[in-house]
């Protein structure tokens, strides 16, 4: 990809809903999935992070062959919640370019439920790209939102993510290619607090 920005959010989005990507244990996954929304065990409080990198997934959880991540999930939401969750984010790291100051990095984490990770885009054989990626964490209200307010529809990518593998293995690169997601940059406007 020529003249990609270092940090830029790509992602599978419509007019009204941006599609991230989550890895979990089949206990999880598995009735998320069928119900279209998390089950009650899934921890509301706890922070979750969020992909909208469908191969950086695929390199955190091995193509859903790690443990407790053997089930993808593509989960649909809406782009008004993903908007409000990063004006309201801050960077999960101190960036001297980015903060004031230290402290001011730090009052703004202890602010905020929502921070960014700006971490190497894969390639298709999840070689790191020079270029970055979004990871989005949430946390209490943000991550309560995120499950229950909004979450559109979740999927089970998993059987999508064995097929591009084994393509992948059998040396059939094209067709491995072309059974990828297709995500654009998308339109978040300059994020000067988080680094982009």
């Amino acid at each position: 990809m020529p003249d990609v920005p270092n940090r830029q959010i790509r992602a599978s989005h419509t007019d009204t809903t941006l599609t991230v990507y989550q890895a979990y244990a089949p206990r999880l996954g598995d009735p998320a999935a069928r119900d279209g929304r998390f089950p009650p065990a899934w921890k509301r409080e706890r922070m979750t992070w969020i992909k909208p990198s469908f191969l950086w997934m695929m390199y955190r959880c091995g193509w859903g062959t790690k443990a407790d991540q053997e089930t993808v999930l593509a989960i649909e939401i809406t782009r008004d919640g993903f908007d409000e969750a990063l004006r309201g984010a801050c960077l999960s790291h101190y960036e001297p370019r980015t903060h004031e100051d230290r402290d001011a990095w730090q009052r703004s984490l202890r602010e905020t439920s929502a921070r960014v990770q700006w971490d190497p885009e894969r390639d298709l054989h999840l070689n790191p790209l020079p270029y970055r990626s979004l990871q989005l964490g949430l946390s209490g209200p943000a991550s309560r939102a995120y499950a229950d307010e909004w979450t559109v529809s979740i999927r089970d990518v998993t059987p999508l993510a064995r097929e591009i593998r084994g393509l992948l293995r059998a040396g059939e690169e094209d067709a491995a290619r072309a059974l990828l997601p297709v995500e654009t940059p998308y339109p978040s406007g300059p994020l000067p607090h988080l680094g982009a």
